[in-house]
């Protein structure tokens, strides 16, 4: 999932939000369509799903913590690894998902 900056709301506090999953990315794992919810304080650490801003984009993946640093991963390997000098990038951390009309779809993430 990627989207231009105005597209993120502007939350206050640590406010929770929702955002919808568009493209083919994080396939297998998450469908285009499925909505993510999103912790802008939750805890990002090796393996968690993150919300970033990378090259001035916001970008959905895998955070994976490699010899050389951190990297954020596409689980559909069609897509590349992006390499993070560090977490400052990192938003918020996917708690849930869900398939909108479909609540037993639903999975949580912490």
């Amino acid at each position: 999932m990627q989207a231009h900056n105005n597209i993120v709301p502007e939350c206050g506090g640590g406010e929770s939000f929702a955002l919808m999953v568009l493209g083919q990315s994080m396939t297998p794992e998450f469908q285009e369509g499925e909505i993510i919810i999103i912790e802008p304080e939750g805890l990002a650490k090796d393996g968690s799903f993150v919300l970033a801003l990378h090259q001035d984009e916001w970008i959905f993946r895998q955070l994976i913590r490699s010899e050389t640093g951190w990297k954020l991963h596409a689980l559909n390997s069609a897509f590349s690894d992006k390499a993070l000098a560090d977490l400052s990038a990192v938003r918020g951390v996917i708690i849930q998902k869900a398939l909108p009309g479909r609540r037993r779809a639903s999975k949580h993430y912490i």
